[in-house]
């Protein structure tokens, strides 16, 4: 079954409906951007996401370009469950890190067209994930571009073999996630301005809608 990850909350409101929705994970943004977190900012957005009557989603933070120490540090203070390395990692900042923090670490690979980066075969080899993303040049992420599938289909299947799981994130939202998931069947879906009434701030309405899609997808 696919999983979900709502992304970039920047309000405590928003990760609690996505707790409520049954998201796995629930991201804030640690790296520049217009949905970027403090620590505190941060804190209080993933606790909200621990829902009394449901499973608590895994807490993720996105970093871009920051130093190992750094990362770990702001790991550790926030209780993070996954970091997310944004900032074109390669296998040894996967290495690097996971020599300073113990938690799952998500690498992301950034496409360009049609055409996935030569390093991802090695990055599959040692990220607890990879998160296929868009890339869109001065941005990290969140910008809503979508990626071309059933292009990068046939590039994917011999990587899948590999250690890492596939988060797929790009330009997701309620009405083409159902053709994502055929396309490149995912282990997760990440998905943060195609469910947003605004920068930062969720649309509960087109989240719920997006979670009703996938389930539409499992219940074939």
């Amino acid at each position: 079954m696919v999983e979900i990850k709502f992304c970039g909350m920047t309000r405590p409101d928003d990760a609690r409906c996505a707790a409520e929705l049954g998201a796995r994970y629930v991201g804030v943004i640690l790296a520049d951007g217009p949905r970027a977190l403090t620590d505190e900012a941060a804190n209080k957005v993933l606790t909200a996401a621990a829902w009394e009557r449901g499973a608590k989603p895994e807490r993720v933070g996105v970093f871009g370009h920051a130093s190992t120490e750094d990362i770990a540090g702001r790991a550790k203070r926030l209780g993070l469950d996954v970091v997310q390395l944004h900032g074109d990692p390669d296998a040894r900042a996967v290495d690097d890190l996971r020599k300073l923090w113990k938690g799952k670490v998500w690498a992301v690979q950034r496409v360009l067209g049609t055409k996935i980066p030569a390093s991802a075969a090695a990055i599959f080899e040692v990220a607890d994930a990879v998160v296929l993303d868009a890339r869109v040049p001065g941005k990290l992420g969140g910008t809503g571009v979508t990626l071309s599938w059933v292009e990068l289909r046939t590039q994917m299947e011999p990587l899948r073999a590999r250690r890492a799981r596939l988060v797929l994130a790009g330009g997701l939202r309620p009405e083409n996630v159902a053709a994502a998931v055929d396309a490149l069947h995912p282990d997760v879906v990440d998905v943060s301005s195609g469910v947003e009434a605004t920068i930062g701030v969720k649309d509960h309405d087109r989240m719920r809608a997006f979670r009703d899609a996938l389930q539409a997808v499992h219940t074939r």
